[in-house]
């Protein structure tokens, strides 16, 4: 079950948001009293109520807001309690201090904003020994091991224990805790109003995590990365998951580049299948394996851990066959069925060109590197055995397809173009790794030039449904995920336009800012 915290500081927009609750399907939410400002009116907020409800009222040193006296705070609790509040939350200190009364169920709980404290367990006996019917006990995580710790905590617990860590690195244990036995885990209202460092909102736990179908025999995986907040692997593994009946969960996994071993080892613990993986961490994966695939080994990089039958790692790398997947789209629309004998310039040197290049080259493409820093374009062309030119000379070369395998372009920056639009003619493929917005100045040019283009999306799905077969076995439902994808980012590129002119028609024909840096271009997992 999702327990929803809702804090307001009118009754009445509480009262309202705790109907609009109820009517997507929420079952118990969480009346954070302490935002109440004045003249709190508890019976107005508990009459008529369409959920069950957990009492709330948090002092400024655990997290809240009230700023009365203590002894005010607990005559709201025991005001509550007498009126037949479902639960009621008491902190450790006070919880002795409340006496049981009625069917209210006792909450006692224990919050540290800063750290996992290292005596956790010493902390969970003495919450167990407040007459507690549930305990409570939320950390901030620090490093990968606090999860597993705190998950252990919750599965060896005679009290039902509600537990996990905040922070972005908690994420996992908060989507996770249901599978280990906590009765409970919590959500906000919506994205805009977090109540605690990393929390999910209730459609988030509820649509995209499937919170109440966790149980103790789903399968995790999972997306490794630093910074992992933007990634939508979330949004397509845990679609495919639905559409193919799996009882499955997909979580986002923020580690440094020096935690990565760490954090693979600790969380054998959750059992996780496979692994996307995305910068920085795309070599890591390649050494941590015991077993490589050849096209990830020549790549030097590796976007997927699987796990094998004898618990070892195999690393492979999806975006190779999902980059020459997306340009043959490209050559299909020119009646081309083959790289061999085209022409190809690719922009930028990163992990991701060097896929792209590795894959033309094998097929018989004339290709060609550019980048800002032209020793990597250099070095990525004798690794490649084919030929570079500076960023500088870039638009004098012959081209059948252009690649943009550089950031520029990507959202929030989408008045820039890598390439000038008049150095296109007709005909030529174009195809842009990013896919935040879909339609990128460079694909708007080379449009108006009549050429063939292939966005970002197309790539970075189907890299992600061959993630999906190697990890179930299943066919992804690639199209569905192509979809949702386009509907997830297209907000975000709305938004963004209102907020900022949108290019000219001239403007687009002469904007070529250069990359700041000679970087794969997003998250390509």
């Amino acid at each position: 079950m999702i327990c929803v915290s809702l804090g307001r500081t009118r009754h009445k927009m509480m009262i309202a948001e705790h109907r609009a609750l109820a009517e997507r399907g929420a079952e118990l939410v969480e009346l954070r009293v302490d935002w109440i400002p004045r003249n709190l009116r508890l019976d107005r907020l508990i009459k008529d109520r369409p959920t069950e409800v957990i009492l709330t009222c948090r002092r400024p040193q655990d997290g809240g807001r009230f700023d009365g006296s203590e002894e005010k705070r607990l005559q709201i609790l025991r005001e509550g309690i007498v009126a037949g509040v479902e639960y009621v939350d008491l902190e450790v200190d006070i919880a002795k201090k409340v006496p049981r009364y009625g069917k209210t169920k006792r909450i006692v709980s224990f919050h540290d904003f800063e750290k996992t404290p290292d005596d956790l367990e010493e902390i969970h006996k003495q919450l167990c020994e407040c007459d507690a019917d549930i305990v409570k006990i939320v950390t901030m995580a620090d490093s990968p091991a606090d999860n597993v710790r705190m998950m252990k905590l919750v599965e060896s617990a005679k009290v039902p224990t509600v537990g996990f860590c905040m922070g972005e690195q908690g994420l996992v244990s908060r989507v996770l805790c249901g599978k280990y036995g906590a009765p409970f885990t919590y959500a906000t209202f919506n994205k805009e109003r977090v109540m605690a460092p990393g929390q999910l909102s209730f459609d988030e736990m509820k649509k995209l995590y499937r919170y109440d179908s966790i149980d103790k025999d789903t399968k995790v995986y999972a997306v490794l990365g630093d910074p992992i907040a933007h990634s939508w692997s979330p949004l397509l593994h845990n679609l495919a998951f639905i559409k193919t009946k799996l009882n499955s969960v997909y979580v986002p996994l923020r580690v440094s580049a020096e935690d990565f071993d760490e954090l693979v080892k600790e969380y054998e613990f959750f059992g996780i299948e496979g692994y996307s993986v995305t910068i920085p961490h795309k070599h890591s994966a390649l050494e941590f394996a015991t077993q490589v695939e050849e096209a990830a080994e020549e790549i030097g990089a590796a976007n997927t851990l699987i796990r094998q039958s004898n618990g070892e790692w195999f690393a492979r790398n999806t975006d190779y066959d999902a980059a020459l997947e997306s340009i043959h789209l490209g050559l299909e629309m020119k009646s081309e069925n083959s790289l061999n004998g085209q022409r190809v310039l690719i922009l930028g040197a990163g992990g991701v060109a060097r896929a792209i290049g590795l894959g033309a080259v094998r097929q018989g493409a004339v290709v060609t590197i550019t980048n800002r820093s032209k020793g990597r374009a250099v070095k990525l062309a004798e690794d490649l055995n084919c030929q570079s030119v500076t960023w500088e000379n870039r638009g004098s070369v012959g081209v059948d397809v252009v690649v943009n395998c550089t950031p520029v372009g990507m959202f929030p920056d989408m008045n820039e173009s890598p390439y000038h639009g008049h150095w296109l003619r007709e005909g030529v493929v174009v195809f842009d790794t990013i896919y935040n917005p879909e339609n990128t100045l460079l694909l708007k040019q080379a449009k108006t030039r009549l050429c063939h283009t292939v966005s970002g999306i197309e790539m970075f799905v189907r890299q992600a449904a061959a993630q999906f077969k190697a990890f179930t076995g299943i066919e992804a439902p690639l199209d569905q995920m192509r979809t949702s994808l386009r509907r997830s980012i297209s907000p975000v590129r709305v938004k963004t336009e209102q907020g900022h002119a949108a290019p000219s028609e001239q403007s687009a024909k002469t904007s070529t800012k250069s990359p700041q840096k000679p970087a794969d271009n997003n998250e390509q997992s």
